[in-house]
């Protein structure tokens, strides 16, 4: 049995085992596992003419490249998200492929207090004065260079409540904030503190807004000016779900003109972004490159769940099946 990984670097840059794959595909004296960083759509069909099997990330798998890959059985994608492989022409030619959902929302909920406590505590502005020598010289025990906010009491808005979302509010709650929620459909049974609100009264309450929703064709730029106006000039926004949940021009002219206090980003609506996206050059913003996902301990969880998937497809059963 042939397995290759078309893009293991994100997932593996070398401080995870492989092992696990390799020993699957040796269990055929003539298998073979290939790992590689990256690949490019030049390298694709050469790289996986003769695979059984395929994991891919980022490396989208188009209906072209499955006509050419004729042994192929199975698709591993090492993420949530299915976008980058043509799943019903998979589904056509008996591909089977699964995904890896719910692996790291302990790690992306860390990275959402990350941003909201970037700019509600300054630690960097302060931390950079100190290294500048300010302290050494100040004539104070200490000083403040920009207001510092107590997160005890503030609103936090969730839009969107799945796992990460949840795990975000388990976390507002510890630090005495109020937390509304927004989904599709009313929710009824949450737990003490967190309450459902309609979107448009959330959104006027709130003090942090954070983004926890998939992005489809009714969300696709949902945060645009109209909402962007509606929030209050000291509110917070956080996205660490989908870039395209946000109209970016108008975030970079709310922040600019000073109609929403910060936001903090881990998602953009191209990745790697362009030079000219206007979120770069926007003032109080945090960007950190889409890496909320990537602690140590939720990539092995991801691995170890991946090569699950493809264990139970091998005794012909299925699980994390999207085709």
């Amino acid at each position: 049995m042939n397995i290759v990984v078309l893009d293991g670097y994100t997932l593996n840059p070398g401080d995870l085992d492989w092992q696990p794959l390799v020993n699957i595909a040796e269990q055929d004296r003539e298998g073979l596992f290939r790992c590689y960083d990256r690949t490019s759509e030049a390298e694709l069909i050469s790289r996986a003419s003769n695979a059984d099997i395929i994991f891919t990330n980022k490396t989208a798998i188009t209906a072209e490249t499955l006509s050419q890959l004729p042994k192929l059985k199975y698709i591993g994608v090492l993420a949530t998200g299915t976008n980058v492989v043509d799943l019903d022409f998979a589904a056509e030619l008996g591909v089977v492929v699964t995904n890896v959902p719910g692996y790291g929302p302990d790690a992306v909920a860390q990275m959402v207090f990350a941003h909201i406590l970037h700019h509600t505590q300054r630690v960097s502005i302060h931390q950079s004065a100190v290294s500048e020598g300010k302290w050494t010289d100040c004539e104070d025990f200490c000083f403040t260079l920009a207001p510092l906010q107590s997160l005890k009491g503030k609103t936090l808005g969730l839009m969107g409540y799945g796992a990460i979302g949840r795990q975000v509010a388990n976390i507002a709650l510890a630090f005495g904030m109020k937390v509304l929620v927004n989904t599709r459909t009313e929710i009824i049974d949450l737990p003490d503190g967190v309450k459902w609100t309609a979107f448009d009264s959330m959104i006027s309450q709130l003090d942090i807004l954070s983004l926890h929703c998939p992005l489809t064709e009714v969300t696709d730029k949902i945060i645009d000016h109209t909402v962007l106006e509606k929030m209050r000039p000291s509110a917070i926004l956080i996205n660490t779900a989908r870039g395209g949940l946000i109209d970016e021009a108008a975030l970079k002219q709310a922040l600019d003109e000073g109609e929403i206090a910060a936001a903090g980003v881990d998602v953009l609506s191209t990745e790697p972004p362009k030079a000219d996206n206007p979120l770069l050059s926007a003032v109080n913003i945090s960007i950190s490159p889409h890496n909320s996902w990537a602690t140590r301990e939720a990539r092995q969880n991801l691995l170890d769940i991946a090569v699950d998937n493809l264990r139970t497809f091998l005794l012909a059963e299925s699980v994390n099946r999207v085709n």
